[in-house]
């Protein structure tokens, strides 16, 4: 028997993956011209972007770290 939280996280993934491929499925022939599915591709990017954020640290706080860094070599 599989866990709960092991479930839970199975059936997130499967209806990320399956909304992200009818995304491109939908949007194959459209090609870059603007369309209904904007929107979507709009929220899968900023998905996207925080996912990134999250595992990569974001370039804000990189840079603020990077400042107060400086600032305490310098005094």
């Amino acid at each position: 028997m599989v866990p709960a939280k092991t479930d839970k996280v199975v059936k997130r993934v499967t209806m990320v993956a399956t909304v992200v491929a009818s995304y491109f499925l939908l949007t194959a022939d459209y090609g870059p011209q603007p369309n209904a599915f904007d929107p979507v591709k709009k929220a899968i990017l900023s998905m996207q972007n925080s996912v990134k954020g999250y595992v990569f640290g974001s370039k804000i706080e990189n840079e603020v770290t990077e400042a107060a860094t400086l600032s305490e070599k310098e005094q």
